[in-house]
């Protein structure tokens, strides 16, 4: 199947990638076409996944507070599984979700490790072993004092933690200079509206991109429904539109550094 490139802002696929800078250069401007390459490219693995999550879910019940929507979820396995990086920074980890899909990518990559932080470690009971086996760090603490140089050399940035402008300030302004440029990133609840909240995260992040003109994609249903649209006809015939979980927000945003 070759998802239709009639959708604005899609783009054809250009040239056979050969290294993970290419990966993240074809990628940068990241689009709705790009991304159901991706779904498309990935299919039988991510069925898997997804079997994976759904049955761990079930299996836990209301013990996990799952946090990542399908659509996020995926995209963020599908980008991992694309740029193969070798480290990943995940700031906010909760109960695990997230970090169970992210050691998912690196697990059927072959390759890569995930430094993960939290001030709470519920993960750590969360997440099961044979993901976390050789290819997981966990610090508990607070991420403005632990984080320390592992940042300089990430190769994947996720955040999902303090949604408070005050925190967002702060990465902003400490931890995105330090990053390497086109440095693949991703940061959560930001768009639950059309617009993110007044003096939070969202904000802040949504004022960094404009003054640095940076684009961005995002599946959120509130910001861009179309992507939804399109996504969904992507994932129906695949056959993956049976959900993971039922929360369809999908507030996250996607970008590239430097």
């Amino acid at each position: 199947m070759t998802p239709s490139s009639d959708i604005p802002g899609s783009v054809e696929s250009g040239a056979d990638v050969t290294s993970a800078q290419d990966v993240v250069n074809s990628l940068r401007d990241l689009t709705v076409q790009a991304v159901s390459e991706l779904y498309v490219k990935y299919q039988d693995d991510l069925r898997a996944v997804r079997d994976q999550q759904r049955s761990f879910l079930q299996r836990r019940g209301t013990s996990m507070k799952a946090q990542l929507d399908d659509y996020e979820a995926e995209i963020t396995y599908l980008l991992l599984r694309e740029y193969r990086p070798e480290t990943v920074v995940e700031i906010g980890t909760f109960y695990g979700w997230s970090t169970m899909w992210i050691l998912s990518a690196l697990r059927d990559n072959g390759i890569g490790h995930l430094y993960s932080f939290d001030i709470v470690d519920h993960v750590v009971s969360s997440v099961p072993d044979d993901l976390s086996a050789a290819r997981w760090t966990f610090t508990k603490g607070d991420v403005r004092e632990a984080l320390g140089g592992i940042v300089t050399g990430t190769d994947y940035l996720f955040i999902d933690a303090d949604h408070g402008a005050r925190f967002g300030r702060w990465y902003v302004e400490n931890v995105f200079p330090m990053v390497r440029p086109g440095t693949p990133t991703s940061v959560h609840d930001v768009f639950h509206g059309r617009r993110p909240k007044p003096i939070s995260e969202g904000s802040v992040l949504m004022k960094w991109l404009a003054e640095h003109n940076k684009s961005f994609f995002t599946p959120s249903a509130a910001k861009a429904p179309e992507v939804i649209e399109h996504l969904s006809k992507v994932k129906e015939e695949l056959r993956l539109s049976t959900p993971v979980r039922d929360s369809r927000h999908n507030p996250m945003v996607f970008f590239t550094l430097g």
